[in-house]
């Protein structure tokens, strides 16, 4: 498991205030009982965690799996620029 895929494990655990070991890959957000306005909620402490903004096509609260979000944020991660 990379370090993002963990500490976004850790974001969605604290905040829908569940097992973090019920939390899968292939999970939705959905599946997990997290309704709409606890999942911006997930989105912005993800974003403020990485300090990262993740663009609308990215987040899919419907269909979408943690697994895509996962990978939403280390693309997004990877994109920014390092300080030199």
């Amino acid at each position: 498991m990379s370090n993002v895929q963990q500490e976004v494990f850790e974001i969605i655990s604290k905040q829908a205030k569940i097992d973090i070991g019920t939390i899968k890959a292939e999970s939705t957000l959905k599946d997990l009982g997290i309704a709409s306005l606890d999942a911006i909620e997930v989105i912005f402490d993800i974003e403020e965690h990485f300090n990262i903004n993740l663009p609308n096509e990215d987040v899919d609260f419907e269909g979408g799996t943690v697994g895509d979000l996962v990978a939403a944020v280390e693309r997004q991660v990877a994109q920014k620029p390092t300080d030199s």
